[in-house]
């Protein structure tokens, strides 16, 4: 069930992400999802609250000033809409997002984005431990192949589900975009 104190929190929703050089990657239809999600969330009247990754890797294509560093089209900020800019895997780390939280009144996140295994999931995990209601929005999250210690590759797929297996286990509720939007007023 929703909170009516909750915020949607669209987690690195950036150009940098179209890259072929982030290999293979599950769930063509993240950003349709997340999308129709964000229409009927601002629809709803509910606030949002964007995050964007700002790298500070020298060669990285989420670093600012990159085309990469751009949202994907739709998912720019509104007038009004706050944006969290971080450099690290965790929305909450050296970002003023969980003061901001708890100065609006939330109490429950429902996040989206890019990528599940890593900041989607930290950031979830994080939120958790600091007392917040978790929900992620399973077909709104994506992730790539990634590459195992001993050379094997470990499918994209997989990992999205093992992700999102843990996060429901102990610190979210794993929902789809259709059962989220079912939920608003």
């Amino acid at each position: 069930m929703l909170s009516d104190h909750a915020v949607l929190l669209p987690i690195d929703v950036q150009r940098a992400f179209d890259e072929p050089s982030w290999g293979r990657r599950n769930n063509p239809g993240m950003e349709a999802q997340g999308l129709r999600l964000l229409a009927a969330w601002r629809g709803a009247g509910r606030p949002v609250i964007h995050v964007k990754h700002n790298s500070t890797a020298p060669g990285s294509t989420l670093r600012p000033g990159q085309p990469g560093n751009d949202f994907k089209p739709g998912f720019e900020p509104l007038a009004g809409e706050a944006l969290i800019e971080k450099t690290v895997n965790a929305a909450f780390i050296s970002t003023s997002l969980e003061a901001d939280l708890r100065a609006r009144g939330i109490d429950q996140i429902v996040t989206f984005g890019i990528t599940t295994d890593m900041c989607v999931s930290t950031s979830v995990r994080v939120g958790a431990n600091l007392g917040f209601n978790m929900v992620v929005v399973a077909d709104a999250c994506a992730t790539f192949d990634q590459r195992t210690p001993d050379g094997d590759t470990v499918g994209a797929e997989l990992l999205h589900r093992v992700h999102l297996t843990t996060l429901n286990t102990e610190f979210a509720r794993v929902r789809t975009a259709d059962e989220v939007i079912a939920e608003l007023p």
